[in-house]
């Protein structure tokens, strides 16, 4: 999953969210830099993303990805699935997505100045452009995968990925929705923190 999903399975808790927005900046022994909460943030955040691995439903989704991007092709997956949670009605907080991403960033914000320059960068550009919002819109996902792109050691273009997903649409937001439900209730079952 990636940063929206992210932040929603932080379930409103400002220690849990910033582990779990922070966790992939943070290496080996950096760990012990954090608060207990936090700590369970990341821990929570490396969970997620071991359930969302292991899991039939989007082990099976990633060949969607494989011929355009390879091994690449669960973090693909991973910026579709929040795309499709943007959109997603059922499970949209009661303030709805866009006061929901601003909350976030405000929570966030008074963490930052404490965490690494890595997120921090990252931080800067996911709120300027407000990336857990506007996760929704087309334009947002052609430049995630870009950028995704650009840092991956052997792409050199996400086009054929981009048009994977938009071929696979259907077959990608009906996986989501068969998915994300196993995740959350996982989420709140194993780590009555966040519930």
């Amino acid at each position: 999953m990636n940063y929206l999903a992210h932040a929603y399975l932080s379930f409103g808790n400002p220690d849990i969210l910033v582990g779990n927005m922070v966790a992939d900046s943070v290496k080996g022994n950096q760990i012990n830099n954090f608060s207990e909460n936090i700590k369970k943030g990341i821990y929570l955040h490396r969970q997620i993303d071991e359930f969302t691995d292991k899991h039939p439903i989007p082990r099976k989704l990633k060949s969607v990805f494989s011929d355009a991007v390879g091994r690449y092709s669960a973090s693909f997956l991973d910026i579709a699935f929040d795309h499709f949670l943007a959109t997603d009605n059922v499970n949209e907080p009661a303030e709805g997505w866009e006061v929901f991403s601003q909350e976030c960033y405000s929570q966030i914000d008074g963490y930052v100045s404490g965490l690494n320059e890595n997120f921090q960068r990252l931080f800067y550009y996911m709120k300027k452009d407000n990336w857990l919002y506007n996760y929704r819109y087309d334009w947002l996902i052609k430049k995630s995968f870009e950028k995704l792109a650009e840092r991956a050691v052997y792409l050199d273009d996400q086009t054929d990925a981009y048009n994977s997903f938009q071929e696979n649409y259907s077959i990608i937001k009906e996986g989501y929705k068969e998915f994300f439900p196993d995740l959350k209730k996982y989420v709140l079952e194993s780590f009555p923190v966040v519930s």
